[in-house]
């Protein structure tokens, strides 16, 4: 017998600051904070080329 589990979602945009040190030190912050949470990622996409923005996708069990 299989089990189904229900999921929330959630996403979070967090600005890059294109190549400077300090984005990937409040990603490593986000995922920290997420993770602690109980929030797993399961996708990250940059909303465009031209765009700083990274999109965060996050699931966990509710």
């Amino acid at each position: 017998m299989s089990t189904i589990h229900s999921f929330e979602h959630k996403v979070i945009e967090v600005k890059a600051k294109l190549f400077r040190g300090s984005f990937l030190a409040d990603l490593g912050e986000v995922l920290r904070r997420e993770g602690q949470g109980g929030w797993e990622l399961v996708n990250a996409v940059q909303s465009s080329p031209a765009t700083p923005l990274l999109l965060l996708f996050f699931k966990r069990r509710r």
